[in-house]
């Protein structure tokens, strides 16, 4: 009779951490619908930013392209990208890197030497950007002024291809080992804040529709196009 009333009592009481568990796990799963969507990274943050930077590239290694071979297209669409370039990219994604990541990679003395090239680069890249937008306010260029901007569009997309490459190989794995969770969190939250009180509601997403309607004026908006053989 003992050993049946403790088989009873083993049963309920495992049933019962059984039934505390699942409600443990509901209740959680109920918190993260109430949040929408998970919270983003700061290196992930930062390299969806990459991904929409990688578009202007893009726009940019096909402008030149028409330059290269005498073809017309709207100067705005190059306007337009420098511009997107200089209030997302420059003005805050930068920004971010140099107010939040860099100091933080120098106090700890662990990439330093990288950290100061990235540095160098922006620093590079605004000027670039300064050239690229003072020549494409005009619909009417020179052969030489033509020239200049197929310079400055190689060399800003041959500096920036492996800028970005170098941060999300080698910066973003390594910030997570060099800042506390506590202060990782805050950082995400702090970086998802500065974007919407700098671009509103819509943030990053809106920036992402404004470089979808250049691509569409200059025809390369369908991913298809980029098919080999299509």
């Amino acid at each position: 009779m003992e050993t049946a009333n403790q088989h009873r009592r083993d049963f309920i009481k495992t049933a019962a951490i059984t039934s505390l568990t699942g409600l443990t796990l509901l209740s959680a799963c109920n918190d993260n619908d109430d949040d929408g969507d998970q919270k983003v990274s700061p290196p992930e943050d930062l390299m969806q930013e990459h991904g929409l930077l990688n578009r202007v590239l893009l726009i940019y290694d096909h402008c030149k392209g028409l330059l290269i071979d005498k073809q017309d297209f709207p100067m705005e669409a190059l306007l337009n990208s420098a511009g997107i370039i200089r209030t997302f990219v420059e003005d805050y994604h930068e920004k971010q890197e140099e107010n939040y990541l860099f100091p933080r990679f120098q106090k700890a003395n662990q990439l330093t030497d990288l950290v100061q090239t990235l540095l160098a680069q922006h620093k590079a890249g605004r000027t670039i950007t300064d050239e690229l937008m003072q020549l494409t306010k005009s619909q009417n260029l020179t052969d030489t002024e033509k020239q200049q901007l197929i310079t400055l569009l190689n060399n800003f997309n041959r500096m920036y291809r492996p800028h970005e490459a170098r941060e999300d190989t080698i910066l973003f794995p390594a910030f997570r080992k060099i800042v506390s969770h506590h202060e990782y969190d805050a950082l995400g939250e702090e970086f998802e804040n500065n974007e919407h009180k700098l671009f509103g509601k819509n943030g990053f997403e809106g920036m992402v529709e404004k470089v979808a309607g250049i691509e569409k004026s200059l025809g390369i908006y369908e991913l298809a196009r980029f098919t080999p053989g299509t």
